[in-house]
């Protein structure tokens, strides 16, 4: 795959990512308190203190991944964060019928989520992004070439010091 296509892709993958978790992130953000009573009334120990933090990972988690900055943290903990909502909001076995099939279908996709954002824990989010510019990725993937830094015929010694006068 050309690099562009590769870093464009996995730009697109990240925003995709992103773009699950995001809008809720926010809507819970601006009413935390009307959260943290959702999850009281579901029988959740410290509704404020989980709240705040599932607050803090749907929002943070999200912007960090779309920048590309710490992407084995953001990876990580955005997989753990929606492998534990898709056990706890999700419990498929707890209902019959029609809502059965429901709940499962929402947490497979939820566990769908966690294995994309274990991927992006292991590949990185590719020179498009914060981590790749910091360490000059961008300048690979644009097709120039690197600058040679030993001289022809070098073979990998180093040159002996100059010595003082």
């Amino acid at each position: 795959m050309l690099p562009r296509a590769h870093d464009g892709t996995l730009l697109a993958a990240r925003l995709l990512l992103a773009a699950a978790l995001l809008p809720t992130g926010i809507a819970r953000a601006l009413n935390v308190s009307g959260f943290a009573l959702t999850l009281a009334g579901a029988g959740m120990p410290f509704p404020n203190a989980v709240a705040t933090g599932a607050v803090v990972v749907q929002v943070f988690g999200p912007l960090a991944l779309i920048v590309g900055v710490l992407p084995r943290l953001t990876g990580i903990a955005l997989a753990l964060f929606a492998a534990t909502t898709a056990c706890m909001l999700h419990a498929f076995w707890q209902f019959t019928g029609p809502a059965l099939v429901a709940e499962r279908t929402l947490m497979l996709a939820d566990l769908g989520l966690a294995g994309g954002y274990l991927i992006y824990a292991t590949t990185g989010p590719g020179a498009w992004s914060w981590q790749g510019w910091r360490t000059g990725a961008p300048m690979k993937s644009a097709g120039k070439p690197a600058a040679k830094s030993k001289a022809k015929g070098s073979a990998g010694r180093r040159a002996p010091a100059a010595r003082p006068a």
